[in-house]
C-alpha cells in the first residue's frame, strides 16, 4: 500500500497501474479523481439520478478489473474511463424496463413552436396544428408506435417491447405512420 497523500500527485497513468495491482488506496484517489465526471456523464447518457450512480459505479468496477488491459497508445486514461462510463451507461438504459405510455399523453406532449423566428415559429405552429389531427386519426398502434419514436426518442426495439410486439411489426407501423404523416404534410403544404 501506498500513501493516499502521495498517490494524489501521481499522473492518471501511474494512478492506473497501481490500480491494477489492487491498491485499495488507488482506488479510492482513482475514483476522487473522476467521480464527477463519470457520473456526469452517466447522467447525460441516462438521464436519470439513480441510474447515473449505478452506470458510475459499474464504470469505476469495470476500470478497476480492467486496468491491466488499459493502452496508452489508444488514448488517455480519462478517455479509456468515459468510454468504459458511456459504454455501461448504454448497457443501464437498453436493460431498464421502459414503461408503456399513453399516446393521448405524448399528443399532450407535442412542443409548441420555439423558434426565436416568428415567422418559422407560425409555419411550426402551422405545421403542428396540421399534424395533430392526422395523428388523431391514425390508428392506434401507428400512433402510439409514432409518439413512441418522435417524442419519447424509443428504438423500434424498444417500441416493439412496450407494445409487446415483434421489431418487424413495430418498424411497420412506425413507417406506415409516419409514411401517412409525411403525405399528409406535403397534401397540405403551400405551395
Amino acid at each position: 500500500m501506498t500513501l493516499p497523500g502521495r498517490l494524489d500527485r501521481l499522473p492518471d497513468e501511474a494512478l492506473l497501474a497501481a490500480l491494477a495491482l489492487d491498491d485499495r488506496d488507488a482506488a479510492a484517489v482513482f475514483v476522487r479523481r473522476f467521480q464527477r465526471k463519470v457520473y456526469g456523464l452517466a447522467f447525460i447518457v441516462t438521464g436519470d439520478r439513480t441510474l447515473a450512480e449505478d452506470a458510475a459505479q459499474g464504470a469505476f468496477e469495470k476500470a478497476w478489473r480492467h486496468a491491466g488491459s488499459y493502452d496508452p497508445r489508444r488514448g488517455s486514461v480519462l478517455t479509456w474511463l468515459m468510454t468504459i462510463t458511456r459504454n455501461v451507461a448504454i448497457d443501464a438504459v437498453r436493460v431498464r424496463r421502459p414503461d408503456a405510455t399513453d399516446p393521448t399523453v405524448l399528443l399532450g406532449l407535442l412542443p409548441a413552436a420555439s423558434s426565436p423566428d416568428p415567422e418559422a415559429a407560425a409555419v411550426d405552429a402551422d405545421t403542428l396544428d396540421r399534424i395533430r389531427p392526422v395523428l388523431e386519426s391514425l390508428p392506434v398502434e401507428q400512433r402510439r408506435a409514432v409518439l413512441l419514436a418522435t417524442v419519447a426518442g424509443r428504438t423500434t426495439t424498444e417500441i416493439g417491447e412496450i407494445e409487446g410486439v415483434p421489431i418487424g411489426t413495430a418498424k411497420t407501423r412506425l413507417r406506415t405512420g409516419l409514411l401517412k404523416l409525411a403525405a399528409s404534410v406535403d397534401r397540405e403544404a403551400p405551395r
